[in-house]
C-alpha cells in the first residue's frame, strides 16, 4: 500500500501562484510514476501532469503547459505541481496519484492507470 496526502492548495486571485506538495510513504518502491489530477464541481476527473519516478520524464494536458511544473524530490518521497498565472478555470480539488505499472503510450492520462489516490486539496482562484 501507498498513502498520499497532498497539501498546498488554498485561495488564491487570478494570476498567483501556488505550489501543490503530494507525500507519499508506506511500499512507495513499488512506484513507477507520479500524476496530478483535477476535479471542478459537475466535471469529470481530468489528468492535469504526470512525471516518472526518477522526474526525467514529464507530460502535462495542453491546458496547462506553460503554466504548470511537476517535479519530484525523492529524498523526500514528495511530489510537486508549481501553478503559475493561475486563472478561474483552474479552481478544482487536485488529487495526486501514482501507478506501479510502467509508462507506456499515454497510460498516465488515464485515472484508472493509478493504484493509489491522495485525499485531494481544494484550490479556489478569485477573479
Amino acid at each position: 500500500q501507498v498513502q498520499l496526502v497532498e497539501s498546498g492548495g488554498g485561495v488564491v486571485q487570478a494570476g498567483g501562484s501556488l505550489r501543490l506538495s503530494c507525500v507519499a510513504s508506506g511500499r512507495t518502491f513499488s512506484s513507477r510514476f507520479m500524476g496530478w489530477f483535477r476535479q471542478a464541481p459537475g466535471k469529470e476527473r481530468e489528468f492535469v501532469a504526470a512525471t516518472s519516478w526518477g522526474g526525467d520524464k514529464t507530460y502535462y494536458a495542453d491546458s496547462v503547459k506553460g503554466q504548470f511544473t511537476i517535479s519530484r524530490d525523492n529524498a523526500k518521497n514528495t511530489g510537486y505541481l508549481q501553478m503559475n498565472n493561475l486563472k478561474p478555470e483552474d479552481a478544482a480539488v487536485y488529487y495526486c496519484a501514482t501507478a506501479t505499472r510502467g509508462m507506456y503510450g499515454r497510460n498516465y492520462y488515464y485515472t484508472e492507470t493509478y493504484e493509489y489516490w491522495g485525499q485531494g486539496t481544494q484550490v479556489t482562484v478569485s477573479s
